[in-house]
């Protein structure tokens, strides 16, 4: 009997169940709809949202039969499931690739509870996860584990059964959680082969299907709940908005398919658009931890301005200078969007967390490539930060004047390992009159390349505020944020390749409260 087939009777067998008749027993060897997992995200002091698709196999290109799912759920204080704090039932339904998101409500804040999905006879795993504290607590410690990049085709997920492993409270995915293209294979293969691009939803869904099989992925999902954001290859790389590389007409039909996928696989606390619209899908959110943190998660690219000078005929990123290319100083470019920036410095404003994290895709920090000689001088990467210095200095000034505690910047995106003080001017000298306005750490990848380790330490020379880089190495930071301290371990596989690789601390930095320097421990 083929796996569509199977999953269609083990659906009336659920539907038996919950309409209280006997209910259909599931054949032996039948296929096993929770092949990709569960999962869970966004808490809040009384809620948590659960996530399951139903699919038998990962990497059958089968249009899944256009019937919905009964599918029920429960939730409970203990790992045996003896004592059910909640419980129900939810439509896995086709037109959303049979994906479920259930609004968990009525939970005790700041505890731990456990979870897992039914379908006729079969069971899910069973996923760990937690609610936030209440509003008013002040936690003794928040561990928060923090990854990105996670290109099938250049390695083992080992990163994430390390992050499983130290049992984080809280994992935050700071984008390109799929790569847009590579070959559709069951294991990761020694070496990235570019083909296979997605451009529809049913390439996208194929594409989240095909990693979120991998067992260690789906562990790192079981351990803990988790906030998402995307960057750009979850659509296509380095897209702007509505404007691609290959500047294509239909690119907006394209991100509206990608945007699609992204939702159906992820524990988001969204809702599917009114008419299934998922051209303009809004991500961003504040997630708070008491009173001891606030997360402040942005989109840098569903709003943005297009990179500056563009090569003719295409476009995305290129290497440029503000002496080569004046619109990159240009204060009517942003990189989040003029509602964006407003909502973030409303958003600092009104925080009374101890600390407050601004949890984002790209480094912040000034990253020249080449030595700053005079004001205008240096060569910088345009899809960054550094390709929006007006809409940083923007930012910067948000954060001066807020008055938010601790500011503490997190990034991803270039699978390099950099601890960073951000300064309102990078080419001055630090003064009272040039102050650390935040910290920044961005991490490396879970398995994308990077440059040579010879070339990161030349950056370093030519970025005195940043204080640390190491990009031969994948693997996730660890952060242990307390009402006093804020320390961050950056974590190293010993070889990417390796599903069994060991874990090494590479350096450890600490936070004071009420002090944006940096400290090596």
């Amino acid at each position: 009997m083929d796996p569509t087939r199977r999953l269609i009777l083990a659906g009336l067998a659920g539907a038996g169940a919950l309409a209280g008749g006997p209910a259909l027993v599931r054949a032996a060897g039948s296929a096993y709809p929770f092949s990709l997992g569960v999962a869970s995200g966004s808490p809040l002091p009384d809620s948590v949202i659960l996530w399951t698709r139903i699919l038998a196999d990962p990497f059958d290109p089968a249009p899944a039969p256009a019937v919905a799912y009964p599918v029920r759920w429960e939730v409970a204080e203990d790992a045996a499931f003896g004592r059910i704090a909640a419980r129900g039932s939810a439509r896995a339904e086709p037109a959303l690739a049979h994906s479920v998101h259930v609004d968990v409500r009525g939970l005790a804040p700041g505890r731990w509870y456990w979870y897992r999905f039914m379908l006729g006879a079969a069971v899910s795993p069973v996923g760990r996860t937690r609610t936030a504290p209440a509003p008013d607590a002040m936690p003794a410690m928040l561990k928060l584990a923090v990854a990105s990049c996670q290109h099938w085709e250049f390695g083992s997920y080992a990163a994430h059964r390390h992050i499983a492993a130290a049992a984080p409270d809280l994992v935050a995915f700071l984008g390109d959680y799929i790569y847009e293209w590579g070959p559709l294979r069951r294991t990761h293969p020694p070496r990235a082969v570019r083909s296979d691009e997605s451009f529809t939803l049913t390439q996208y869904r194929a594409r989240y299907a095909q990693y979120k099989s991998d067992p260690d992925l789906q562990t790192a999902h079981h351990a803990a709940p988790w906030i998402v954001a995307w960057d750009d290859h979850e659509v296509a790389n380095d897209y702007a908005a509505g404007r691609d590389e290959r500047l294509a007409p239909d690119f907006l039909q394209r991100r509206a398919n990608a945007y699609q996928a992204f939702y159906e696989h992820m524990p988001l606390r969204v809702a599917a658009p009114a008419g299934m619209r998922f051209a303009d899908l809004r991500t961003i959110g504040h997630h708070a931890w008491g009173r001891l943190a606030r997360f402040h998660l942005l989109d840098t690219r569903q709003y943005r301005s297009a990179q500056a000078c563009q090569p003719p005929g295409r476009g995305g990123s290129t290497s440029t200078g503000p002496r080569r290319c004046p619109g990159l100083l240009d204060p009517s470019r942003s990189m989040l969007g003029q509602a964006q920036e407003d909502w973030l410095a409303a958003g600092l404003r009104a925080s009374k967390a101890r600390w407050n994290i601004i949890a984002q895709q790209t480094p912040m920090a000034q990253s020249s490539q080449t030595p700053i000689v005079r004001p205008d001088g240096g060569r910088f990467w345009t899809d960054g930060w550094d390709g929006y210095p007006m809409a940083r200095a923007r930012l910067f000034e948000a954060l001066r004047h807020s008055g938010a505690a601790n500011p503490v910047v997190l990034a991803g995106d270039v699978h390099t390992f950099y601890a960073s003080e951000l300064r309102t001017d990078f080419n001055r000298p630090a003064s009272t009159r040039n102050p650390v306005v935040a910290a920044e750490f961005c991490g490396t990848s879970i398995t994308s390349s990077s440059r040579p380790q010879a070339r990161t330490l030349q950056y370093l020379d030519m970025n005195p505020h940043t204080k640390y880089g190491r990009s031969d190495k994948r693997g996730f930071m660890l952060m242990e944020i307390s009402p006093a301290r804020t320390t961050t371990h950056f974590l190293g596989l010993a070889d990417v390749r390796d599903q069994k690789s060991t874990l090494a601390t590479l350096a450890s930095f600490a936070l004071a409260d009420g002090d944006p320097k940096i400290e090596r421990l």
